[in-house]
């Protein structure tokens, strides 16, 4: 409409330059018009005046097609447009210059259906031109009704996908990268021809792997389950370059047409990658109950059937006249991949898991009951979690049945460390100090106890950490112990293994000797010392090497260190130029160290 296409300043106030609230302002939202009351809307003059209330309670944004009615009159009620004299509504998009600017701001208040008088300024409405029947400077009036609205997204915020939004969705979405989904569409070009077009009952495909052209995933990426849009996708996100697929549903067309799809995600199978490194998935089939998983340490019972990537079955489980499978999470009492997926499920859940090797069955040949399973084979289960039994969490326990689960965490730790599983016992060690929390109040009788056992964990912890090269935990779990008991060997021990490991020779000595204050003849803390004098014997051996090698490089006769060097070679007996650099050295490292101040030892330990 002509009488609407003039811009003024207005026009380019968004909805946050309103706003000019200090930092931490709370601003109280006014209360809903009556019908029939009037109200100031914004500071730039324009009001309203509700004539009919509207259905729900959501309103359009800028950028959003509307469908309105309106009759625009002068201040002293002089009519000068009107739809309803034509019974045709305006369409638009809010917020483009397309209406006036009071128009813009008035209709994303309403809701659908509502009626509404506007007046405004002549600053929000035609401003010092005019328009026809509209004199220069004239505030007016405009009657609304908001008939509908379709909700516009720029899909990648440059112009080049725009959705419009033709029948919202369910809660359910959207969809994520790995998910595979189905949709149905028809896409058309500027001629009306259709291009391309799914079956009756849609196609399904996997948003990372994408189809028909770029747009369409990342539309699909923006939808909710049974959502409808239609896109207009600009060439460079359709197909860039002539188009032909196999398929006789499709036609070639040239590179610069724009495309225009109408389109509905039918339904979507959620994706999840359970080990974070794509080599367990889980495609949901059926979602299960409420909110809680099996997670570790659940008596599960499932039902399965396991087969190959070419479809080959090697194993059934709860089917077909078999029995169940029932097991223990994080036990390895079944292959990874599956125990791994089994603790993210809820009860009822029915999933389509693909597994790789490192998380199936390895390199290895394995025969089962059905078929044989090739080595570096990928395979599916599609399995359903029947019934789960988690275990008590330590605030559902009373103090007895806490130090118990410890106990128990404890001695099934220790079997896995003489079994040489140091990972899935550090697990378990980690699991019997949730039991004992410093968090976790206990009674007086009970604190010696739940103390040494929280040391015990702290100290076997400790122990996998160096056996899994995990230096740095092993130090702080043994400080622990040694906050709580300073003169513990054992911790000492495994704290001055750790420091040796990570080259802190000097701490490591204070650590062995303070042990050897405590028990003098503790062969263990021995050897070590023997150890750490030899690591010291190396290191210097090293640094000489290296000085060696600078002094080499000096001037023959020029240099003074190495004339030093030299008379000092000839008082030791002409030994080897390595091993006097070396005792200077040694002399350098023992000068440098800090006074020994002697190291308290508890008596009571």
């Amino acid at each position: 409409m002509v009488e609407f296409s003039k811009l003024n300043a207005a026009d380019f106030v968004g909805e946050d330059d309103e706003l000019d609230e200090e930092p931490g302002e709370v601003i109280e939202s006014a209360p809903p018009l009556q019908v029939g009351e009037e109200r100031e809307i914004n500071s730039l003059g324009l009001t309203k005046k509700l004539l009919k209330r509207g259905i729900g309670w959501e309103t359009p944004e800028f950028g959003d097609e509307v469908t309105v009615h309106y009759v625009g009159k002068l201040a002293d009620g002089a009519e000068f447009v009107s739809t309803r004299d034509r019974d045709k509504p305006l369409i638009f998009n809010l917020g483009q210059g397309q209406v006036i600017s009071g128009l813009n701001h008035g209709i994303i208040t309403m809701t659908k259906g509502e009626a509404a008088l506007f007046r405004m300024p002549s600053e929000l409405a035609y401003g010092v031109e005019g328009m026809d029947g509209v004199p220069p400077n004239s505030s007016v009036q405009f009657e609304v009704e908001l008939i509908s609205w379709i909700t516009v997204v720029d899909v990648c915020k440059d112009g080049g996908i725009i959705k419009k939004i033709i029948e919202k969705g369910e809660m359910m979405g959207p969809p994520g990268e790995l998910d595979e989904v189905r949709v149905k569409y028809t896409a058309t070009i500027d001629d009306g021809a259709i291009v391309a077009k799914t079956p009756e009952d849609g196609l399904e495909f996997y948003v990372k792997e994408g189809h028909l052209c770029p747009a369409l995933p990342k539309a699909v990426k923006t939808m909710k389950k049974r959502e409808k849009v239609n896109l207009v996708v600009q060439p460079h996100y359709a197909f860039g370059d002539d188009k032909k697929d196999s398929n006789t549903s499709f036609r070639s067309f040239p590179q610069s047409s724009v495309l225009r799809i109408d389109l509905e995600l039918v339904s979507f199978k959620p994706v999840v990658d359970v080990t974070g490194d794509s080599k367990v998935l889980k495609k949901i089939l059926k979602e299960g109950e409420g909110f809680v998983t099996a997670d570790e340490g659940a008596s599960v019972t499932v039902r399965y059937t396991a087969m190959l990537e070419d479809g080959t079955v090697f194993d059934k489980r709860g089917l077909d006249g078999t029995d169940a499978m029932e097991f223990v999470t994080d036990e390895e009492q079944v292959i990874a991949g599956l125990d791994r997926a089994v603790m993210t499920m809820k009860k009822g859940e029915h999933g389509l898991l693909t597994i790789k090797p490192e998380y199936g069955f390895g390199n290895a040949e394995v025969k089962q009951d059905l078929a044989i399973i090739p080595p570096i084979s990928t395979i599916l289960y599609e399995v359903e979690i029947l019934d789960f039994i988690k275990e008590k969490a330590p605030w559902e326990m009373n103090d007895q049945e806490k130090i118990e689960a410890c106990k128990r965490k404890k001695d099934e730790g220790n079997l896995l460390f003489k079994n040489g599983k140091y990972r899935r016992a550090g697990k378990k060690y980690d699991k019997a100090l949730d039991f004992v929390s410093g968090d976790i109040p206990f009674g007086d009788d009970d604190l010696k106890l739940v103390e040494s056992l929280r040391v015990s964990c702290w100290l076997n912890t400790a122990a996998c950490c160096l056996k899994l090269l995990d230096f740095h935990r092993a130090v702080n779990l043994c400080s622990k112990v040694l906050d709580v008991e300073s003169s513990n060997v054992k911790a000492l021990y495994r704290r001055a293994q750790a420091y040796m490991e990570t080259a802190d020779l000097h701490l490591a000595e204070l650590d062995i000797k303070k042990a050897l204050e405590t028990e003098p003849q503790n062969r263990e803390v021995k050897l070590l010392q023997k150890s750490l004098k030899q690591l010291r014997a190396e290191s210097n051996k090293s640094d000489a090497q290296i000085y060696t090698t600078m002094f080499s490089r000096m001037t023959k006769d020029g240099s003074t260190a190495t004339k030093r060097l030299k008379i000092d070679n000839v008082e030791n007996n002409n030994k080897p130029l390595e091993e006097v650099i070396a005792m200077e050295l040694e002399k350098t490292a023992v000068s440098s160290q800090p006074p020994d101040e002697g190291v308290a030892v508890d008596s009571s330990s």
